[in-house]
């Protein structure tokens, strides 16, 4: 019997890590031989920045893998990107929507209960959660379940490596968790 396969898809991602020298002559060298080919890599204001464009059967085995391999390299993962913070530039950006149309939608003139912004909630620059902003332009047919999906999954991500010194396996177990729990809801 020959066991069914799998189609791979490309998933994008940025991750930041810190504790590596890019004065070390084997900076790259070092993501490379772990497992970071398919990232572009950048340092910037003592941070390692490397954007991902990662070849995985679903999203969670791409930032999974990719924390691993980061971990592996010897730095540690501090955060996902994008952000789970959002403009209404890049809700529009995000959805494929144009800012006009998000606008509206923010400011109540078109569609019910858009979700209202988490910080700077009384500044000219507002940001929302996009976790809720896409949840809810999923429930009015705007974006997939799939987008939603990966929006949870990179914030639940971030709050997880947060976690002080967490191993490479404890990440996975706790993402994996995480995403059965809201699987199943």
């Amino acid at each position: 019997m020959l066991a069914r396969r799998v189609p791979m898809k490309m998933h994008e991602f940025t991750i930041i890590a810190s504790g590596m020298n890019p004065n070390d002559d084997e900076f790259e060298n070092r993501f490379f031989e772990a497992g970071c080919s398919d990232a572009t890599i950048a340092y910037q204001k003592g941070l390692s920045i490397l954007e991902f464009t990662r070849e995985a059967k679903n999203f969670s085995h791409a930032i999974i893998s990719a924390f691993e391999n980061v971990q592996k390299a010897g730095a540690k993962v501090e955060r996902f990107e994008p952000d789970h913070l959002v403009s209404l530039s890049d809700i529009a950006a995000r959805s494929g929507m144009s800012r006009a149309a998000i606008s509206l939608y923010a400011k109540g003139e078109r569609g019910r209960a858009f979700p209202v912004p988490v910080a700077r909630i009384t500044t000219e620059s507002p940001l929302w959660d996009w976790v809720e902003v896409s949840r809810w332009l999923q429930m009015n047919e705007k974006l997939s379940a799939d987008v939603v999906l990966e929006a949870r999954m990179l914030k639940d991500a971030n709050m997880i490596a947060g976690t002080h010194a967490i191993r490479p396996d404890q990440f996975s177990r706790e993402l994996q968790d995480r995403i059965r729990a809201y699987e199943a809801a």
